[in-house]
């Protein structure tokens, strides 16, 4: 998949391939980049194929499950077998280890559960974690999935889209009450996600479970928008949102290490 341009509606994206699969994968590359439905009619504006070809495509991968049509059944965005390997990939990547490294000394450091966690549809996944010893935690594995309105993660990713962004992934995602400090109001949940934007960190006091706290950061992403957070996660008997913010430094650190483990793996992927 290269970009190309045209003299008459400018920058399209080449879809090219020896064989119908690999063009089919390419243009799956071009609907893992989006960030929104799109139409029929946006894919031949954006890649200059023609709309019967584009058609024929995306029937293919919509009858595979990777695809899936919105409600009105013009629009597409990706299927469910598309996201779980998305997430498949994020679980068992060959560079868990060295995350799962920085998790165990970041816990090693500030004594608490930590985790690393992505954005998967509406929800936040635990794509790894580390316990603390302190015999009293919450039991929360890898593959985990906690709400995106609730979660100190689920914040940060949502301060990073646009408004238009936020909404149409909160109408599929309701601000359901969970504790009696969930944030179910549109107003004052927009208030907190600014909140976050500026602080650039967010905390979960409480919100999802009962007797939960937790406060994390996102990991550094080259592209300007990450799907990675680290996070750190206690209970209120040993931890409050003061204390809690004396976390941020060595969780601040951990992201810089995770954001150069991925930045290495981009690096040696390019290079193969």
């Amino acid at each position: 998949m290269r970009v190309v341009h045209s003299a008459t509606v400018g920058p399209q994206i080449e879809i090219n391939g020896d064989t119908p699969t690999l063009r089919l994968f390419s243009l799956l590359e071009v609907v893992a980049s989006k960030d929104q439905p799109f139409t029929l009619q946006d894919m031949v504006e954006e890649t200059g194929l023609p709309k019967p070809t584009l058609h024929r495509m995306l029937q293919q991968l919509e009858s595979a499950g990777l695809l899936q049509r919105a409600a009105d059944g013009r629009r597409y965005g990706a299927g469910a077998r598309l996201r779980r390997l998305a997430e498949n990939l994020l679980l068992n990547s060959i560079h868990h280890g060295a995350q799962h490294v920085v998790l165990r000394r970041l816990v090693d450091e500030i004594g608490e559960s930590c985790n690393l966690t992505s954005l998967s549809g509406s929800e936040v996944i635990y794509l790894d974690r580390v316990e603390t010893r302190a015999p009293l935690r919450f039991a929360l594995q890898a593959g985990s999935r906690v709400p995106v309105h609730c979660s100190a993660s689920g914040k940060l990713f949502l301060a990073q889209m646009t408004p238009a962004q936020r909404h149409r992934l909160l109408a599929h995602a309701p601000l359901e009450q969970y504790t009696a400090k969930t944030i179910t109001d549109a107003a004052a949940f927009e208030e907190e996600v600014a909140r976050v934007r500026r602080q650039g960190f967010a905390l979960d006091n409480e919100e999802f479970l009962p007797g939960l706290l937790c406060v994390a950061v996102l990991v550094p992403a080259a592209s300007g928008r990450s799907n990675l957070c680290v996070a750190m996660q206690a209970p209120i008997m040993r931890m409050t949102p003061d204390k809690a913010l004396q976390a941020l430094p060595p969780l601040q650190r951990a992201a810089e290490a995770l954001s150069r483990i991925e930045a290495e793996a981009a690096d040696l992927s390019s290079s193969a």
